[in-house]
């Protein structure tokens, strides 16, 4: 399902210790209904395969790429705890993305 919610914000800030072999984001859901139960990443060229982010600590997740380079743009799937819903944020971490920026 595309995150195509009108009046639905979601922010994804990246962590500052992100770079091409490592992403992390702080995920701010305000219209979620809790609490996430988890957060995919999907790469640019990788048209079907999602990778399982893991949480850092609190709303911040990651993924480490293993020593291969992540290719962005990056889409994030999020499914919530209580009630399963998901949310794809299509290509929302654009090529040429920078830590510390924050994505909507």
């Amino acid at each position: 399902v595309d995150c195509k919610y009108p009046g639905t914000t979601i922010a994804f800030h990246v962590d500052p210790g992100s770079n091409p072999n490592y992403f992390a984001t702080l995920i701010e859901y305000t219209n979620g209904d809790g609490d996430l139960a988890s957060v995919d990443l999907k790469q640019a060229l990788d048209t079907d395969g999602w990778q399982p982010m893991q949480q850092s600590w609190g709303a911040v997740w990651k993924l480490d790429g293993a020593g291969s380079t992540l290719l962005p743009p990056f889409s994030l799937r999020l499914t919530s705890l209580d009630s399963r819903k998901t949310i794809v944020a299509t290509a929302v971490i654009r090529a040429g993305w920078e830590p510390g920026k924050t994505y909507r």
